[in-house]
């Protein structure tokens, strides 16, 4: 008996933190999710362009699907500040790039600069993720995931990434979403949240 076809997912990222969340909430038999440097491709550069989610999500999702003759999931998020209007929003990724030459550390200071005279009852946030997967024929499928929470005063924990260490969730009063553990944060996550509604669209 032949083994059963594996259906190869490129997925539009060079984080292996990423990576990680969607293989452990997308656990499909018979599905393989793997990034360009998986495949001996260096990342591609998207520019995202789109003012939502959803738009820069399509974008990238497209451009790896073309690239690379695979079937492509990508996802875009960020973290919404209700006091800030909404911000960082789809610039999360690169919120201090012009004034703290960016990266994880330096957007989570601009964001304690900006929120230092707002006490903690009006810190409310969320995250938000909107998944789009491309099939191998084009074909695509729209999931989104949020997860409502504050922003502390402080970063703490070591796990996850970006905004994660000043995110303390409504689901897990008192710790930081980087305080959680991988299985603790996809069960409340934005990212977990979209990954289980593209689930369910697609039958899983």
């Amino acid at each position: 008996m032949s083994a059963p076809e594996v259906r190869r997912v490129v997925v539009a990222t060079a984080n292996r933190g990423k990576l990680e969340e969607i293989r452990s909430a997308l656990p499909f038999e018979g599905w393989e999710f793997v990034t360009a440097t998986d495949l001996g491709e260096a990342p591609l550069h998207v520019e995202e362009t789109g003012t939502t989610f959803v738009a820069n999500a399509r974008l990238k999702a497209h451009a790896y699907h073309e690239a690379f003759g695979l079937a492509a999931l990508a996802d875009d998020s960020g973290l919404e500040v209700d006091v800030l209007g909404g911000a960082p929003g789809v610039y999360s990724s690169r919120y201090a790039d012009d004034c703290l030459g960016g990266g994880d550390s330096a957007n989570n200071a601009r964001l304690l600069v900006e929120l230092e005279e707002v006490p903690a009852a009006e810190r409310t946030a969320r995250f938000r993720s909107v998944m789009v997967l491309v099939d191998e024929h084009g074909h695509e499928t729209v999931a989104e995931g949020s997860c409502e929470g504050t922003i502390g005063f402080q970063p703490r924990g070591t796990g996850g990434f970006g905004y994660d260490p000043l995110f303390l969730p409504e689901a897990t009063p008192g710790r930081t979403m980087a305080e959680l553990t991988l299985a603790e944060k996809n069960e409340i996550s934005h990212r977990g949240a979209a990954l289980r509604a593209l689930r369910t669209q697609l039958g899983g």
